[in-house]
């Protein structure tokens, strides 16, 4: 029996992790993308070989999804803060002028048979849980579809626990602290009450690491210019100690030290700077303390302090040694452009998706269709 594929389009897109993370499940292929990072874009077609240089924001851009035959949504969009408009106004008003309205119009006019965002954990405690709650009303709602993790009581109230919507990287094969929040939800006028036998819960781990823990992923004798400056060491730890006399958990972070049993990294963020400086590691390699480069103002520390490489992130978020690996050949697939600078690496990853978690995701989804699909005999 021939498996049953299902078109998907990626937008909010990244440098497409979510889109990959779906590949890897074996029945979703993709039609469309959409991302407005000049660099990511160069990535992500790099990758693909798929310009998704759009805007969802455009009239144009959905138009084209109007007239693109799919079956799945994904997307990856920002936490952005809602009006406080009142109810008589509709959802709609809320919601509009962000880009999730975007998404929610998108959904609207073309009622995909299933959908899933992710976002970051800060969305369910966002405008004291005013933004997260106005999404899912918005969803089920306006736009009836099932949400996993909603259910509904007899006087019609929306139940759930937000925080049932969080799921962590760390439980997915990565030693990555990264809470995330995934919402998945599928069509009711499309299913009918199909929809109420599936599953109200998401997936929770990976059943088999991919790593044991951070010193199984790390790549000791990196370069030299990923080792600290021995003044900026010292900015670091006058940094952390004003912090902590002020009662606060802020500074620097070596995420690696040898009394650590199982050690994991906080999570990887596309600001750069403060992503890294919680994610130091100490990297024993000779020849490094005071050496001088001209990339930096002081010489090198001599305590083998440095930042992760681009490489460890792409590891950290599932993109190198997993999600690309030919399976026949062994060989990783996983590149960037060339001559692409390390900032933008850093930028790229950051801002991802964690891989192997989104294909969980995307197993679990599979089995939902199946379900449904036999119900409905599509």
């Amino acid at each position: 029996m021939k498996k049953k594929m299902y078109k998907t389009i990626d937008l909010c897109a990244g440098i497409g992790g979510i889109r990959r993370g779906f590949e890897l499940a074996g029945c979703f292929a993709n039609v469309l993308s959409a991302e407005i990072d000049k660099n990511a874009c160069l990535t992500y077609e790099h990758l693909y070989g798929d310009d998704p240089m759009n805007d969802i924001t455009d009239e144009g851009f959905k138009k084209k999804v109007e007239n693109t035959d799919y079956d799945i949504l994904l997307a990856g969009f920002p936490c952005q803060a809602f009006s406080r408009a009142g109810k008589q106004e509709g959802f709609a008003d809320k919601i509009r002028g962000t880009l999730f309205f975007d998404i929610a119009d998108i959904i609207g006019r073309t009622r995909p048979k299933a959908f899933m965002l992710e976002n970051v954990d800060n969305l369910i405690t966002h405008d004291k849980g005013h933004t997260f709650a106005t999404i899912i009303e918005v969803l089920v709602r306006d736009l009836r579809y099932k949400v996993i993790g909603v259910t509904e009581n007899a006087d019609g109230e929306l139940l759930y626990n937000a925080k049932d919507f969080v799921r962590n990287s760390r439980n997915f094969g990565v030693p990555q602290n990264r809470p995330r929040v995934y919402i998945m939800g599928f069509d009711t006028e499309y299913f009918g009450n199909a929809v109420n036998d599936l599953p109200n819960s998401l997936p929770v781990k990976r059943e088999k690491p991919i790593y044991t823990d951070l010193n199984d992923l790390l790549e000791m004798n990196a370069e030299d210019k990923y080792f600290l400056s021995s003044g900026y060491v010292e900015t670091l730890e006058r940094h952390r100690a004003r912090h902590e006399g002020k009662g606060n958990g802020f500074g620097y972070k070596i995420v690696n030290l040898p009394e650590t049993e199982h050690p994991v990294s906080n999570a990887v963020l596309a600001t750069g700077g403060s992503g890294k400086e919680r994610n130091l590691v100490i990297d024993p390699k000779k020849g490094v303390a005071g050496k001088v480069l001209p990339s930096k103002q002081t010489p090198l520390n001599d305590r083998g302090i440095r930042a992760m490489t681009p490489r460890e992130w792409g590891k950290l978020q599932g993109f190198i040694n997993y999600a690309f690996i030919d399976p026949e050949t062994g060989k990783d697939g996983f590149s960037f452009p060339e001559n692409m600078a390390d900032g933008p690496k850093y930028k790229q990853f950051g801002n991802a998706v964690t891989i192997p978690a989104v294909e969980e995701m995307a197993k679990f989804m599979r089995e939902c269709l199946t379900s449904l699909e036999g119900e409905n005999n599509a």
